[in-house]
């Protein structure tokens, strides 16, 4: 019993190592990809996104977060996102 439960918890153990390093991956194409493609990807695939300066670099920042939640954007993304936003504001 104490050898199946030994094993379960490698198996389990491997898995969660194969999927971290899957999820790395995927941050390495987000690191080399710029705000605005960011924006242009995520944002405009569900509605029309506002001008830039339509909003403060303050709003940017609430509206960021909010959108981060909603589009299941990670830190990542919402940030370069949001800088972009700002800089062009």
């Amino acid at each position: 019993m104490k050898k199946l439960i030994t094993l379960i918890i490698l198996v389990v153990g491997i898995c969660l190592v194969g999927f971290t390093l899957h999820s790395c991956k995927a941050s390495e194409k987000v690191m080399a990809k710029s705000g605005a493609q960011l924006w242009g990807e995520n944002c405009k695939r569900c509605h029309n996104t506002p001008t830039p300066t339509d909003y403060s670099d303050v709003s940017w920042d609430v509206i960021g977060t909010h959108m981060r939640l909603r589009a299941n954007l990670t830190a990542e993304e919402a940030r370069k996102v949001i800088e972009f936003l700002q800089s062009a504001n």
